[in-house]
């Protein structure tokens, strides 16, 4: 049985990827989830025959995998009868194969016994989701003998599908145990190395896993003296030594022309957390950030309470429960696709149109019907039938079309308001101005305190990342006088101090105050209050929110993705190292050799990265025509999940 032990990766890279021109990550690990759901048979759309019918178990790592990439209609094309976690309490099935996608634990191999023991299903087709050691793999070799099961064991696969993909062009690295990989865990100031090893082994497994699942081999660079040089170190060594052993190579198909990565190989850029903390902490205007920020966001889902109204209810009667909907925002979601980068004004209105036009088909179809419906004796009516029977069999083709256009402005119109209320009940607006010009250093045309001090502006939270940006932001810190007055106006406003505590400790450290990160030096213009969004017929009662534009201006990972792909020389990355793990000896120079500016690259943020970030290198390479980036992170926070690690950090 272990002689079928194959690496998924190795049939996969051939015949992979060599019809589809530019396949994106996305496309690429569904590919990779739908082969193995086929028994690890290459998934061939439109073949007549029903399906195998299977079940699928996975644990909460494979979950978070799958989920964001197949629907359950998805999986039940494929076959999937049921999907169950593998710790659930699960009733035999003896003649049905079950698929298996788990993370290679203790526990969950010795669940895996527990079932070829208790002879749960009629085969197993066991896919780890990252390689399995040859120790475990004796694990299930002995208990599958000591079962009589080993026929029944079909085949044992390590997938390399170590990561999530929640874009095209966007991953993250994990979400269960995601402490383990977390910016506190990671900048701790009592952690030991041995801990810090298994930190960095976790995040390298999970990147060479995404570069097996892309089929390409990187050249990485990264800055020195951060945990992103530990990860780009040990990264070079584990695809070196992959690259190395021939027979075994998950990248023997690296000169297919692996999907668009063909021509040339990928950037990978290194870059840490701690390069630029004020960015987390930014409020922001853009449609799919603002959702990150404000709502229950999470692996592509939304999750809402719809208020129920306040009823007349009887004193004393039980407050009415709220309802809860969650919402899936898909690339299958068109709007979703056009306008999660928008400014939310943009987006509002957009709903609005998308509104009006749904409203206007509706009526056409009523109207169809109604001229259908009358009395045939009419000459005018008659001759008005025929012409209008055309019209309305294209109206009811086109119904099931209409239905979901309908359900999706519904959707929108939802999320957009809930939006909306957090941006009029805090002033988000005015944080988001007031950030964006303390980060462009523009003159300010209000005093911080008074923002601060005004108990109508924004939660405590929204009061502290304010502070925090100008305090990580300033030339030169405040004086010890001013910082008093700041963080006495700051406890008024019922602000936790302990993220203050901890970003003093790491400016001083980082010796920050000589040189801090700029932002660019353009700046949002309002457009005066909202116009045509504002007619009353609007389902968006935008009063008194600013209309902000953006401009285009680089962040700093945004601009260090430049200076290194572009090849352009600036002090800020030009001692970065440089790796290419297909030199036979490793070289330890910050000199590329190759002087060509790169056509693809991936951004990979040690510590944690955000939409924010994401949405800023999807601007800057639109205007660059054939280039292509993808942006990846060890996790995905919003500001108030990051104030809470920073706040951790800081408690004495």
């Amino acid at each position: 049985m272990i002689g079928l032990r194959s690496p998924a990766g190795q049939c996969m890279v051939g015949a992979k990827m060599a019809a589809a021109a530019a396949a994106s990550i996305r496309e690429r690990q569904t590919v990779a989830l739908k082969r193995m759901l086929n028994f690890n048979v290459p998934h061939i759309k439109n073949s007549t025959g029903e399906p195998v019918w299977k079940v699928l178990i996975y644990d909460r790592f494979g979950q978070d995998i799958i989920s964001p990439l197949l629907s359950v209609k998805e999986l039940r094309d494929m076959g999937i009868t049921l999907h169950l976690l593998l710790h659930s309490d699960r009733d035999p099935i003896p003649d049905v194969p079950a698929v298996y996608f788990v993370m290679p634990t203790e526990e969950n191999i010795d669940r895996m016994c527990q079932d070829l023991r208790n002879q749960l299903y009629e085969s197993y087709y066991l896919n780890f989701i990252s390689a399995i050691s040859r120790s475990k793999l004796e694990d299930i070799a002995n208990a599958a003998l000591a079962a009589s099961a080993v026929t029944q064991v079909a085949k044992v696969f390590d997938q390399y599908l170590n990561f999530i993909t929640l874009e095209d062009d966007m991953f993250v690295l994990c979400n269960q145990n995601k402490e383990l990989v977390s910016y506190r865990a990671i900048n701790r100031p009592d952690i030991t190395d041995t801990e810090m090893e298994t930190v960095m082994d976790t995040i390298v497994d999970s990147l060479f896993c995404f570069f097996v699942t892309l089929g390409a081999v990187p050249i990485i660079r990264c800055s020195r003296g951060t945990a992103a040089e530990m990860v780009a170190v040990k990264l070079d060594k584990k695809l070196r030594e992959n690259l190395r052993d021939a027979r075994n190579s998950l990248f023997t198909g690296d000169t297919l022309g692996a999907g668009q990565f063909s021509f040339q190989r990928p950037l990978l850029v290194l870059v840490d957390r701690n390069i630029d903390l004020a960015t987390p902490l930014h409020h922001t205007w853009t449609y799919q950030a603002l959702v990150h920020d404000v709502l229950d966001f999470h692996l592509n889902r939304v999750n809402l309470e719809e208020s129920s109204g306040v009823e007349n209810s009887p004193a004393g009667a039980r407050p009415k429960r709220k309802n809860k909907k969650s919402y899936d925002l898909t690339p299958v979601d068109k709007f979703w696709q056009k306008h999660k980068g928008s400014p939310f004004p943009e987006v509002a209105e957009s709903v609005q149109q998308e509104l009006e036009s749904y409203r206007a088909q509706e009526d056409e179809v009523k109207r169809l019907k109604s001229i259908m419906g009358l009395e045939g004796e009419d000459e005018g009516a008659i001759s008005m039938l025929s012409d209008n029977t055309a019209k309305l069999t294209s109206a009811v083709s086109s119904l099931p079309e209409l239905l979901e256009k309908k359900r999706l402005i519904d959707l929108h119109t939802n999320v957009a308001t809930a939006v909306l209320e957090h941006i009029k009940a805090r002033k988000l607006d005015v944080y988001f101005e007031y950030e964006e010009k303390i980060m462009s250093k523009t003159t300010l045309d209000k005093s911080l305190l008074d923002i601060i001090s005004d108990p109508d502006a924004g939660t405590p939270e929204d009061k502290m990342r304010l502070f925090l940006i100008y305090y990580i932001s300033a030339q030169q810190a405040p004086s010890e006088a001013d910082l008093e007055q700041y963080k006495k106006a700051l406890t008024d406003a019922g602000c936790n101090l302990n993220p203050l505590q901890y970003i003093k400790q790491w400016k001083a450290f980082a010796k920050m105050a000589s040189a801090p990160t700029s932002y660019g030096n353009t700046t949002t213009k309002p457009m005066g209050l909202l116009s045509r969004v504002m007619n009353t017929g609007s389902q968006f009662v935008m009063e008194g929110v600013k209309n902000l534009v953006l401009k285009q201006q680089n962040l700093p990972v945004t601009r260090i993705l430049d200076n290194l792909m572009e090849m352009k020389s600036n002090p800020e990355t030009d001692d970065y190292r440089y790796f290419d793990p297909k030199m036979l000896r490793g070289n330890d120079s910050s000199v590329p050799r190759n002087k060509n500016p790169f056509q693809e690259a991936i951004v990979f943020v040690v510590g944690g990265g955000n939409y924010i970030e994401y949405q800023n290198l999807i601007d800057y390479i639109k205007g660059k025509q054939g280039k292509h980036i993808l942006y990846g992170c060890s996790e995905l926070f919003n500001a108030t999940q990051f104030i809470k690690q920073l706040s951790q950090l800081g408690q004495k």
